[in-house]
C-alpha cells in the first residue's frame, strides 16, 4: 500500500497540474472567415509582439480591407444602385463589452479603423452614412474616391442588364425585369396575401455578390476581441446596412466566453442575433460547433433558403463553425496548435 502523500507533495502536485493546464491551452489564437490568410496573418504579427486581441483584430480586418479580399471588403467593389462603394465595420473588446462600428461609410477605405475610433473617442457605438464620413475627416482619415475599373464595370453591366438581380419587392415597374425607379405595389386585402407577397422575392446571397471578413481574436492574455469589415451587398439599395456592423450580428465576444462571428445573408442574419446566441451558448458549456450549428438552426427554421454561416472560438482555444446554403464553409485559423495559417473546411447542414 502506497504511503499517504505529505502536505508538502500535495502543494507540489496542484502547483504542476496547474502549470502543466496553463502551458497546453492553445492560445494565442486568430479565426476568420473565408480563406483570407493574409488578414489571419497580419492579425497574428500584432499577437506575436505582444499586441491586442483588439489590436490584432484591426490589423487582420486591415489587411483585407487594403487587400480588397474576394472583392467583397473595401472600396472599389460591390457598387449599389447608384454605383457607389459603401463600407460598413465594427469592432469589440470582450474586456469591456465596448463595441464601436460604422455603417454605409463613404470615402474612407479603413472602415475598421474607423470604428475602432467610435469605440475608443466617443460614447456611441455606431454611426452611418456622410455623418460617419465627417467623423473620420475630423479624426484625420484619409478621404479618397472608393471607385475603382471594377466597380463602374459592374454597375454599368447592371444597368444594361434591367438592373438585375436587385432588392426590391412589392413595388412597380416589375423590379425582376425593369430598372427603376419604383412605387408602392398595392397590397390586397387578405393578410396571409400580403404575408406570401413578402415571401415570394427571396434574394439570392452567396460568395458572387457578398462575402464579409468576421474576425476573433485571443491574446497571450486571454482577451477577446471580434469585427468585421465588409462592403455590403453588391447593387444593394443605396444606406443599406447589413449585419456586419451590428454587434451580436456580425460579431460577438465576452472575456469570460469566447467570441463568434457570421457572413452571408445580413439582413435576415441581424433578425437571429447568431454570433451573440452562439455565445451565449458556450456560456453554457456548448461546444464552438454545436453552439454555431444550433445558431445556423435558429435561422433556417425561418428562412430554408438562407446562406451563411458562423464560426466560433472559445478561451480555451477550442473552435468550430456551421453553415448552410452552401456545400462547405471554408475559414481560417493561426494558433499554437496550428502554427501556420490553416484553412478548414466544415460540410454545410
Amino acid at each position: 500500500m502506497a504511503a499517504p502523500m505529505k502536505e508538502k507533495d500535495i502543494k507540489v502536485f496542484v502547483l504542476l497540474i496547474i502549470v502543466c493546464h496553463c502551458v497546453s491551452l492553445p492560445l494565442p489564437v486568430v479565426i476568420n472567415t473565408w480563406p483570407f490568410t493574409n488578414a489571419t496573418l497580419a492579425a497574428w504579427q500584432m499577437l506575436s509582439n505582444n499586441r491586442t486581441a483588439v489590436d490584432a483584430v484591426e490589423a487582420g480586418c486591415t489587411e483585407c480591407e487594403l487587400e480588397r479580399c474576394d472583392g467583397s471588403v473595401g472600396w472599389g467593389s460591390n457598387p449599389d444602385e447608384a454605383g457607389e462603394t459603401t463600407l460598413d465595420a465594427m469592432i469589440m473588446d470582450g474586456i469591456t463589452h465596448d463595441v464601436g462600428a460604422v455603417g454605409a461609410i463613404r470615402l474612407v477605405k479603413t472602415a475598421i479603423s474607423v470604428a475602432r475610433a467610435v469605440m475608443e473617442r466617443t460614447t456611441h457605438t455606431l454611426l452611418v452614412g456622410d455623418q460617419a464620413t465627417s467623423f473620420a475627416k475630423q479624426l484625420g482619415f484619409q478621404i479618397s474616391d472608393l471607385h475603382s475599373n471594377k466597380s463602374v464595370d459592374m454597375y454599368n453591366q447592371w444597368k444594361q442588364n434591367n438592373c438585375q438581380p436587385n432588392y426590391w419587392k412589392n413595388v412597380v415597374p416589375d423590379p425582376t425585369k425593369f430598372c427603376g425607379p419604383y412605387k408602392p405595389k398595392p397590397f390586397p386585402p387578405s393578410v396571409h396575401q400580403v404575408r406570401q407577397l413578402s415571401n415570394d422575392a427571396y434574394k439570392r446571397i452567396g460568395g458572387d455578390n457578398h462575402d464579409t471578413i468576421g474576425m476573433i481574436a485571443i491574446d497571450m492574455q486571454g482577451n477577446v476581441a471580434g469585427g468585421t469589415s465588409t462592403n455590403g451587398l453588391n447593387h444593394k439599395v443605396p444606406g443599406r446596412v447589413g449585419d456586419s456592423p451590428i454587434a451580436g450580428a456580425g460579431s460577438y465576444v465576452d472575456n469570460e466566453v469566447g467570441g463568434a462571428a457570421g457572413t452571408g445573408d445580413g439582413d435576415i442574419m441581424m433578425r437571429f442575433l447568431p454570433s451573440f446566441y452562439a455565445v451565449m451558448l458556450m456560456k453554457t458549456g456548448v461546444s464552438p460547433s454545436v453552439a454555431t450549428a444550433e445558431a445556423m438552426k435558429s435561422i433556417i427554421k425561418y428562412y430554408p433558403d438562407f446562406v451563411g454561416a458562423v464560426l466560433a472560438v472559445n478561451i480555451r482555444g477550442e473552435h468550430g463553425a456551421a453553415c448552410h446554403g452552401i456545400a462547405q464553409f471554408p475559414y481560417s485559423i493561426i494558433s499554437p496548435d496550428y502554427p501556420q495559417v490553416t484553412v478548414l473546411n466544415v460540410p454545410c447542414i
